[in-house]
């Protein structure tokens, strides 16, 4: 992507006439390709792919990459005439075509040469797993290393590794890359429990289907070749680079104008109007659970008295430690305005899980099985459960069910759409009000 988006930019610098050169076509260009490159899954070339889909790709590529190359010139410099437009685009897709095709067969001939290898186990075997095993020993070029397979029917094949419990034994000790299993001779059990220490171990997870087999939409279908047919359990959206790269910038991008033209003059006056209610710091600083578990130092508005149990035990409804300010804190959510540094020193979100106090998260996951996936990204200053109704006390062990259930449920179905949509719902919560505020 990197080596495309400076060719595109060279190119156009030395070829494109010089008149109707700025720094604005240049960013137009280069932030149209990235965005019709996600579109068109440009980048998504997989050792399986064939020269076929790879001439397709960069074809409809090359048609976007021109319909906005000439709409720039329709929209922002209509009537002029460009001598120049035919012979850059030429020489930029022409350049583009060629680096593509070269990357796709240099990365072949490293595989033949014994580089660059996945190494692959399968769990259980039938006729197509037997088929596929054949495939990557037979052609290096894919660039798959057998390493064998387990079955719950001892085999004296060479290449029999052992059962269902030295398989999980095996993944402990040795690098696997992906792992290939047999849907026809898995049980629920299993294929629940295989791809959930997938998901954990970063170990990619493809399942063999019979001619059956249904297709979710958690599942994509990958051909390997004209008759080889494998589901490939698509990554969480936070496995994808990208999207760690979109939400960060979202994040910085979002809490500096927060910090920048609400913080900057909100804060000497709530700092004021905390101080004169009652002794003690402004910001409140308080330890909690954040990414993979770890902790951070938290800051909020001190919206109660002083008090030794403040990291103990949640805010009641009437608590008597809550002050008057620290009542209409509380209830506006402004309290959580100062969580916005966390933001940007990076060690929370803007939307995400909110995070808990180690006491109470350890008693939290005496009562939900799954409460540590929560810990996959970072807290946030609002969440998914937060919107739902979520927030507050918990008085029972449904209400922590329910908040880690939507938190799942975020994790798992990220969209930046949907950080927009919990962003603005926070928004308007704060004019409404909300009951479980206190």
């Amino acid at each position: 992507m990197l080596v495309d988006l400076l060719l595109i930019n060279i190119v156009v610098f030395f070829v494109f006439e010089k008149v109707h050169q700025s720094l604005q076509f240049h960013a137009y260009i280069s932030i149209f390709w990235l965005i019709t490159s996600v579109i068109t899954n440009y980048y998504k070339v997989y050792r399986f792919t064939n020269v076929y889909r790879l001439l397709k790709l960069t074809v409809v590529q090359a048609l976007f990459f021109i319909l906005g190359f000439f709409a720039y010139f329709g929209i922002f410099k209509e009537g002029e005439i460009v001598n120049t437009q035919f012979k850059t685009l030429v020489i930029t897709l022409g350049s583009l075509a060629l680096i593509k095709v070269a990357f796709f067969i240099l990365q072949k001939k490293i595989r033949q040469s014994g580089s660059n290898f996945k190494r692959v186990i399968f769990f259980e075997k039938d006729d197509t797993a037997k088929k596929m095993i054949k495939l990557f020993q037979n052609k290096s070029s894919l660039g798959y290393s057998y390493l064998g397979f387990f079955s719950s029917k001892i085999s004296e094949d060479t290449n029999y590794l052992g059962n269902e419990e030295d398989f999980y034994g095996y993944l402990k000790v040795e690098k696997v890359d992906e792992v290939y299993a047999t849907l026809s001779h898995l049980k629920k059990s299993q294929l629940k429990k295989l791809t959930k220490y997938s998901s954990l171990h970063n170990i990619t997870l493809k399942l063999i289907p019979d001619s059956k087999e249904f297709y979710s939409k958690s599942r994509n279908v990958e051909f390997y070749d004209e008759t080889l047919k494998v589901l490939s359990v698509k990554k969480l959206p936070f496995d994808l680079p990208e999207n760690k790269i979109i939400k960060r910038a979202f994040d910085i991008i979002f809490s500096s104008f927060v910090c920048l033209f609400i913080i900057s003059w909100l804060y000497p006056i709530l700092w004021v109007l905390i101080k004169l209610e009652s002794k003690g710091p402004a910001i409140f600083k308080q330890e909690r659970e954040g990414f993979n578990g770890e902790e951070f130092v938290c800051y909020k508005f001190r919206s109660m008295r002083m008090n030794n149990q403040a990291d103990k035990i949640h805010a009641t409804k009437n608590d008597s430690r809550v002050t008057k300010i620290g009542s209409f804190l509380r209830k506006t959510s402004l309290d959580e305005i100062p969580q916005f540094f966390n933001v940007l020193l990076g060690s929370m979100s803007v939307v995400g899980p909110r995070p808990h106090l180690e006491s109470l998260a350890i008693e939290y996951q005496k009562d939900v099985d799954n409460y540590l996936e929560r810990h996959a990204v970072k807290p946030g200053i609002t969440g998914l459960a937060q919107i739902s109704g979520y927030r507050g006390e918990i008085k029972k062990k449904s209400d922590i069910k329910n908040r880690v259930r939507l938190d799942i449920f975020y994790i798992e179905n990220w969209s930046f759409m949907l950080d927009v949509k919990i962003v603005v719902s926070t928004v308007l919560s704060i004019f409404k009000g909300d009951e479980n505020a206190y």
